[in-house]
């Protein structure tokens, strides 16, 4: 059992970053790999960025990529996404997830192969 607990999130202009945060408790961090999805509102939930177990492998969406940044800290127990240069469209509710996963290169992007969730914190995106 791994339980997930998000921060970070909150109000910013467009243009503007944030820094989410994921602590894990319970049984090792390590053996996960991590992910971040997110569901706007009347949308389904989506795949935003994946790191592996070991953190060397990192994927993100096209929509995304280059703006944000997934890493984490196994020590630690957490994981994070920086996102910058937000937009609108940026707007949604923000969950961690995480894959048991043998290896610890490999990551995954369906929602289905997760095990784990946290319980989400908004993100919202002024223009």
């Amino acid at each position: 059992q791994v339980q997930l607990v998000e921060s970070g999130g909150g109000l910013v202009q467009a243009g503007g970053s944030l820094r989410l945060s994921c602590a894990a408790s319970g049984r090792a961090f390590s053996s996960y790999a991590m992910g971040w999805f997110r569901e706007a509102p009347g949308k389904e939930r989506e795949f935003v960025a994946a790191i592996s177990r070991s953190g060397g492998t990192t994927s993100s969406s096209n929509s995304v990529k280059g703006r944000f940044t997934i890493s984490r800290d196994n020590a630690k127990n957490t994981v994070y996404l920086q996102m910058n240069s937000l937009q609108p469209e940026d707007t949604a509710v923000y969950y961690c997830a995480a894959d048991f996963l043998f290896s610890s290169t490999y990551v995954r992007q369906r929602s289905d192969d997760y095990d784990y969730w946290g319980q989400g914190t908004q993100v919202t995106v002024s223009s």
